[in-house]
Protein backbone atom coordinates (compact mmCIF):
# COMPACT_ATOMS: atom_id res chain seq x y z
CA UNK A 1 0.00 0.00 0.00
CA UNK A 2 1.95 3.52 -0.88
CA UNK A 3 1.40 6.39 1.96
CA UNK A 4 -0.87 8.07 0.01
CA UNK A 5 -3.75 5.08 -0.82
CA UNK A 6 -3.21 4.30 3.32
CA UNK A 7 -3.57 8.53 4.51
CA UNK A 8 -6.96 8.11 2.29
CA UNK A 9 -7.21 4.21 4.06
CA UNK A 10 -6.84 6.08 7.65
CA UNK A 11 -9.04 8.98 6.60
CA UNK A 12 -12.04 6.68 5.41
CA UNK A 13 -11.78 4.82 8.83
CA UNK A 14 -11.72 7.64 11.08
CA UNK A 15 -15.28 8.98 8.75
CA UNK A 16 -16.64 5.73 9.47
CA UNK A 17 -15.85 5.94 12.93
CA UNK A 18 -17.07 9.23 13.45
CA UNK A 19 -19.85 8.09 11.37
CA UNK A 20 -20.87 5.41 13.75
CA UNK A 21 -20.17 7.25 16.82
CA UNK A 22 -23.89 8.64 17.13
CA UNK A 23 -26.15 6.16 19.50
CA UNK A 24 -28.64 4.66 17.73
CA UNK A 25 -32.09 5.20 19.51
CA UNK A 26 -35.56 3.89 18.05
CA UNK A 27 -38.85 5.11 19.05
CA UNK A 28 -42.01 3.72 18.28
CA UNK A 29 -45.29 5.60 17.72
CA UNK A 30 -48.54 5.23 18.71
CA UNK A 31 -50.13 6.07 15.45
CA UNK A 32 -49.71 6.49 12.47
CA UNK A 33 -47.69 9.83 11.33
CA UNK A 34 -49.13 12.87 12.22
CA UNK A 35 -49.21 16.08 14.07
CA UNK A 36 -49.92 13.68 17.48
CA UNK A 37 -45.93 13.53 17.41
CA UNK A 38 -44.78 16.53 16.17
CA UNK A 39 -41.77 16.86 18.77
CA UNK A 40 -40.40 14.13 18.02
CA UNK A 41 -40.17 14.82 13.84
CA UNK A 42 -39.20 18.10 14.13
CA UNK A 43 -36.41 17.11 16.74
CA UNK A 44 -35.37 15.21 14.18
CA UNK A 45 -36.04 17.56 11.06
CA UNK A 46 -34.24 20.10 13.10
CA UNK A 47 -30.97 18.27 14.07
CA UNK A 48 -31.94 18.47 17.56
CA UNK A 49 -31.08 14.84 17.91
CA UNK A 50 -27.76 14.90 15.98
CA UNK A 51 -27.15 17.80 18.06
CA UNK A 52 -27.13 15.03 21.29
CA UNK A 53 -24.98 13.02 19.16
CA UNK A 54 -27.66 10.70 18.69
CA UNK A 55 -28.83 9.00 15.53
CA UNK A 56 -33.23 8.49 15.75
CA UNK A 57 -35.78 6.03 13.97
CA UNK A 58 -38.88 6.83 14.11
CA UNK A 59 -41.17 3.96 13.61
CA UNK A 60 -44.95 5.07 12.55
CA UNK A 61 -47.55 3.04 14.10
CA UNK A 62 -50.88 2.03 12.61
CA UNK A 63 -53.92 -0.42 13.58
CA UNK A 64 -52.17 -3.52 14.02
CA UNK A 65 -49.11 -1.89 15.65
CA UNK A 66 -49.05 -2.29 19.93
CA UNK A 67 -46.15 -0.25 21.28
CA UNK A 68 -45.95 -2.61 24.02
CA UNK A 69 -45.75 -5.48 22.03
CA UNK A 70 -43.32 -3.68 19.81
CA UNK A 71 -40.38 -2.92 22.89
CA UNK A 72 -41.32 -6.42 24.35
CA UNK A 73 -40.22 -7.71 21.13
CA UNK A 74 -37.15 -5.42 21.40
CA UNK A 75 -38.04 -3.72 17.96
CA UNK A 76 -38.00 -0.26 20.14
CA UNK A 77 -35.70 1.26 22.18
CA UNK A 78 -38.64 3.84 23.61
CA UNK A 79 -42.48 3.83 22.98
CA UNK A 80 -44.99 6.60 22.58
CA UNK A 81 -47.64 4.99 24.61
CA UNK A 82 -50.93 6.05 26.90
CA UNK A 83 -50.35 5.12 30.67
CA UNK A 84 -53.67 2.87 30.97
CA UNK A 85 -52.10 0.90 28.41
CA UNK A 86 -48.42 0.74 30.26
CA UNK A 87 -50.18 0.05 33.18
CA UNK A 88 -52.31 -2.32 32.24
CA UNK A 89 -49.07 -4.03 30.51
CA UNK A 90 -47.14 -4.02 33.44
CA UNK A 91 -49.31 -5.26 35.88
CA UNK A 92 -49.52 -8.30 33.13
CA UNK A 93 -45.53 -8.67 33.35
CA UNK A 94 -44.22 -6.16 30.55
CA UNK A 95 -42.01 -4.17 33.38
CA UNK A 96 -42.34 -0.35 30.85
CA UNK A 97 -41.56 2.80 32.74
CA UNK A 98 -42.44 6.37 32.31
CA UNK A 99 -39.24 8.04 31.97
CA UNK A 100 -41.07 11.43 30.29
CA UNK A 101 -44.21 12.78 30.25
CA UNK A 102 -44.66 15.57 27.11
CA UNK A 103 -48.25 15.29 27.37
CA UNK A 104 -49.93 17.66 29.93
CA UNK A 105 -53.20 17.16 29.61
CA UNK A 106 -55.91 14.42 27.83
CA UNK A 107 -57.21 14.93 24.66
CA UNK A 108 -59.84 11.74 24.78
CA UNK A 109 -63.67 12.94 24.55
CA UNK A 110 -66.67 11.26 23.92
CA UNK A 111 -68.81 12.77 20.92
CA UNK A 112 -71.94 12.21 20.90
CA UNK A 113 -75.37 13.46 18.51
CA UNK A 114 -77.15 16.02 20.32
CA UNK A 115 -80.89 14.93 19.22
CA UNK A 116 -81.17 11.76 21.01
CA UNK A 117 -81.31 12.87 24.41
CA UNK A 118 -77.94 12.80 25.42
CA UNK A 119 -77.31 16.19 27.95
CA UNK A 120 -75.70 14.76 30.65
CA UNK A 121 -73.31 11.60 31.25
CA UNK A 122 -75.89 10.12 33.21
CA UNK A 123 -78.19 9.62 30.14
CA UNK A 124 -75.32 8.00 28.45
CA UNK A 125 -77.44 4.68 30.11
CA UNK A 126 -78.81 2.26 27.36
CA UNK A 127 -76.82 3.84 24.35
CA UNK A 128 -74.69 2.43 22.34
CA UNK A 129 -71.46 3.69 22.50
CA UNK A 130 -68.51 3.17 20.04
CA UNK A 131 -65.18 2.42 21.84
CA UNK A 132 -61.10 2.32 20.67
CA UNK A 133 -60.21 -1.30 21.61
CA UNK A 134 -55.84 -2.03 21.88
CA UNK A 135 -55.65 -0.87 25.05
CA UNK A 136 -57.36 2.21 24.37
CA UNK A 137 -60.74 0.97 26.37
CA UNK A 138 -59.14 0.95 28.97
CA UNK A 139 -59.91 4.75 30.60
CA UNK A 140 -63.66 4.46 29.10
CA UNK A 141 -64.07 1.09 30.88
CA UNK A 142 -62.95 2.79 34.12
CA UNK A 143 -65.37 5.56 33.71
CA UNK A 144 -68.65 3.57 32.70
CA UNK A 145 -67.62 1.47 36.30
CA UNK A 146 -67.95 5.35 38.17
CA UNK A 147 -70.85 5.83 36.47
CA UNK A 148 -71.93 2.42 37.55
CA UNK A 149 -73.16 1.37 34.31
CA UNK A 150 -72.37 -2.22 32.89
CA UNK A 151 -70.01 -2.57 29.50
CA UNK A 152 -72.42 -5.36 28.54
CA UNK A 153 -75.20 -4.18 27.22
CA UNK A 154 -77.62 -6.47 28.93
CA UNK A 155 -80.12 -4.39 30.75
CA UNK A 156 -81.32 -0.76 30.59
CA UNK A 157 -79.00 0.51 33.07
CA UNK A 158 -76.21 -0.52 31.53
CA UNK A 159 -74.28 0.73 27.71
CA UNK A 160 -73.72 -1.32 24.77
CA UNK A 161 -70.41 -1.04 23.43
CA UNK A 162 -69.63 -1.30 19.96
CA UNK A 163 -66.02 -2.34 18.79
CA UNK A 164 -65.14 1.12 16.95
CA UNK A 165 -62.84 1.35 14.47
CA UNK A 166 -60.12 3.85 13.86
CA UNK A 167 -62.66 5.81 12.02
CA UNK A 168 -66.15 8.01 12.46
CA UNK A 169 -68.41 5.79 10.65
CA UNK A 170 -70.42 4.34 13.21
CA UNK A 171 -71.63 7.83 14.15
CA UNK A 172 -72.19 9.46 11.02
CA UNK A 173 -74.02 6.08 10.09
CA UNK A 174 -76.22 6.62 13.34
CA UNK A 175 -74.72 2.97 14.39
CA UNK A 176 -73.89 4.69 18.04
CA UNK A 177 -75.01 7.36 19.94
CA UNK A 178 -71.74 8.74 20.75
CA UNK A 179 -67.73 7.76 19.81
CA UNK A 180 -64.28 7.78 21.19
CA UNK A 181 -62.86 10.96 19.63
CA UNK A 182 -59.85 12.93 20.01
CA UNK A 183 -59.70 16.74 20.80
CA UNK A 184 -56.87 17.05 17.96
CA UNK A 185 -58.42 14.45 15.31
CA UNK A 186 -61.72 12.08 14.97
CA UNK A 187 -63.94 15.18 16.06
CA UNK A 188 -62.62 17.47 13.17
CA UNK A 189 -63.42 14.63 10.97
CA UNK A 190 -67.23 14.45 11.92
CA UNK A 191 -67.08 18.60 11.71
CA UNK A 192 -65.25 17.90 7.81
CA UNK A 193 -67.68 15.62 7.09
CA UNK A 194 -70.29 18.21 7.11
CA UNK A 195 -71.94 18.02 10.99
CA UNK A 196 -72.75 21.21 12.33
CA UNK A 197 -70.86 21.38 16.14
CA UNK A 198 -74.28 22.57 17.06
CA UNK A 199 -75.50 18.85 16.60
CA UNK A 200 -73.20 17.62 18.75
CA UNK A 201 -72.58 17.01 22.37
CA UNK A 202 -68.89 16.34 23.80
CA UNK A 203 -67.70 15.01 27.23
CA UNK A 204 -64.29 15.48 27.28
CA UNK A 205 -62.59 12.63 30.17
CA UNK A 206 -60.66 15.82 31.51
CA UNK A 207 -63.83 17.24 32.59
CA UNK A 208 -65.38 14.12 34.00
CA UNK A 209 -62.48 13.93 36.25
CA UNK A 210 -61.80 10.28 34.87
CA UNK A 211 -58.69 11.83 32.27
CA UNK A 212 -55.20 9.51 32.11
CA UNK A 213 -51.82 10.42 31.30
CA UNK A 214 -51.31 10.07 27.19
CA UNK A 215 -48.56 9.62 24.74
CA UNK A 216 -45.89 9.81 27.82
CA UNK A 217 -42.65 7.75 26.73
CA UNK A 218 -41.95 4.48 28.06
CA UNK A 219 -38.89 2.10 28.37
CA UNK A 220 -38.14 -1.32 29.77
CA UNK A 221 -37.15 -1.22 33.43
CA UNK A 222 -34.02 -3.56 32.93
CA UNK A 223 -32.49 -1.40 30.19
CA UNK A 224 -32.28 1.46 32.93
CA UNK A 225 -29.84 -0.35 35.16
CA UNK A 226 -27.68 0.75 32.28
CA UNK A 227 -26.03 3.73 32.58
CA UNK A 228 -25.04 3.91 28.74
CA UNK A 229 -28.90 3.69 28.02
CA UNK A 230 -29.84 6.01 31.02
CA UNK A 231 -27.19 8.47 28.82
CA UNK A 232 -29.15 7.92 25.74
CA UNK A 233 -32.75 8.60 26.83
CA UNK A 234 -31.38 12.02 28.97
CA UNK A 235 -30.67 12.88 25.95
CA UNK A 236 -33.37 11.40 23.91
CA UNK A 237 -35.94 13.49 25.94
CA UNK A 238 -33.74 16.37 26.56
CA UNK A 239 -33.67 17.17 22.82
CA UNK A 240 -37.42 15.61 22.02
CA UNK A 241 -38.65 18.25 24.39
CA UNK A 242 -36.84 20.83 22.34
CA UNK A 243 -38.50 19.52 19.62
CA UNK A 244 -41.98 19.95 21.47
CA UNK A 245 -41.75 23.40 22.51
CA UNK A 246 -40.20 24.39 18.88
CA UNK A 247 -43.41 22.80 17.83
CA UNK A 248 -46.03 24.68 19.72
CA UNK A 249 -44.56 27.74 18.93
CA UNK A 250 -44.22 27.20 15.56
CA UNK A 251 -47.35 25.05 14.99
CA UNK A 252 -47.63 25.62 11.06
CA UNK A 253 -44.22 25.12 10.38
CA UNK A 254 -44.10 21.93 12.64
CA UNK A 255 -47.57 20.38 10.74
CA UNK A 256 -45.60 20.58 7.32
CA UNK A 257 -42.23 18.94 8.76
CA UNK A 258 -45.13 16.28 9.74
CA UNK A 259 -45.84 15.87 6.23
CA UNK A 260 -42.45 15.96 4.74
CA UNK A 261 -42.27 12.68 7.12
CA UNK A 262 -45.43 11.31 5.98
CA UNK A 263 -44.70 8.41 3.46
CA UNK A 264 -48.46 7.64 2.85
CA UNK A 265 -49.47 10.72 1.71
CA UNK A 266 -52.85 10.77 3.80
CA UNK A 267 -52.48 13.44 5.68
CA UNK A 268 -53.33 16.98 4.30
CA UNK A 269 -52.17 20.31 5.06
CA UNK A 270 -55.70 21.74 6.84
CA UNK A 271 -55.62 18.51 9.03
CA UNK A 272 -52.25 18.81 10.29
CA UNK A 273 -52.24 22.39 10.88
CA UNK A 274 -55.58 21.94 12.84
CA UNK A 275 -54.09 19.15 14.49
CA UNK A 276 -50.96 20.58 15.41
CA UNK A 277 -53.00 23.61 16.88
CA UNK A 278 -55.14 21.37 19.10
CA UNK A 279 -51.99 18.99 20.54
CA UNK A 280 -50.11 22.54 21.17
CA UNK A 281 -52.59 22.79 23.63
CA UNK A 282 -52.27 19.36 25.39
CA UNK A 283 -48.14 19.66 26.02
CA UNK A 284 -48.83 23.01 26.82
CA UNK A 285 -47.19 23.30 30.55
CA UNK A 286 -45.21 20.22 30.44
CA UNK A 287 -41.38 20.06 30.25
CA UNK A 288 -41.14 16.88 30.33
CA UNK A 289 -41.10 15.67 33.63
CA UNK A 290 -44.34 13.91 34.67
CA UNK A 291 -46.76 15.26 37.50
CA UNK A 292 -47.06 12.92 40.05
CA UNK A 293 -50.58 14.59 41.06
CA UNK A 294 -51.77 13.39 37.32
CA UNK A 295 -50.12 10.16 37.97
CA UNK A 296 -51.98 9.31 40.97
CA UNK A 297 -55.30 10.69 39.15
CA UNK A 298 -54.62 8.24 36.74
CA UNK A 299 -54.01 5.42 38.56
CA UNK A 300 -56.80 6.05 41.25
CA UNK A 301 -59.49 6.64 38.17
CA UNK A 302 -58.01 3.06 36.55
CA UNK A 303 -58.15 1.01 40.29
CA UNK A 304 -61.65 2.35 40.38
CA UNK A 305 -63.12 -0.49 37.85
CA UNK A 306 -65.51 -2.41 39.91
CA UNK A 307 -65.33 -5.87 39.46
CA UNK A 308 -63.11 -5.92 36.11
CA UNK A 309 -60.65 -2.82 36.93
CA UNK A 310 -58.12 -1.99 34.46
CA UNK A 311 -54.99 -2.57 36.92
CA UNK A 312 -55.79 -4.61 40.57
CA UNK A 313 -53.22 -3.25 42.36
CA UNK A 314 -51.33 0.69 42.46
CA UNK A 315 -48.27 -0.24 40.82
CA UNK A 316 -44.68 0.99 42.08
CA UNK A 317 -41.70 1.64 39.85
CA UNK A 318 -44.07 2.36 37.15
CA UNK A 319 -42.43 5.84 36.62
CA UNK A 320 -39.03 7.77 37.51
CA UNK A 321 -37.99 11.32 37.45
CA UNK A 322 -34.43 10.15 36.84
CA UNK A 323 -34.33 10.54 33.24
CA UNK A 324 -35.90 14.09 33.19
CA UNK A 325 -34.31 15.08 35.77
CA UNK A 326 -31.18 14.72 34.36
CA UNK A 327 -32.43 16.13 30.83
CA UNK A 328 -33.99 19.42 32.19
CA UNK A 329 -31.00 19.59 34.77
CA UNK A 330 -33.13 19.54 38.27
Amino acid sequence: MTFKSFVGASALAIAATGAAASDEVTLQLKWVTQAQFAGYYVALENGFYKDEDLDVTVLPGGPDIAPTQVIAGGGADVVVEWMPAALAAREKGLPLVNVAQPFASSGMMLTCWGDVGITEPASLANRTLGVWFFGNEFPFMSWMSQLGFDTDGADESGVEVLKQGFNVDPLLQRQADCISTMTYNEYWQVIDSGVNPEELITFKYEDQGVATLEDGLYVLEDNLSDEAFNDKMVRFVRASMKGWKWAEENPEEAALIVLDYDETGAQTEKHQVRMMGEIAKLTAGSNGALDADAYERTVETLLAGGSDPVITTAPSGAWTSAITDKALGN
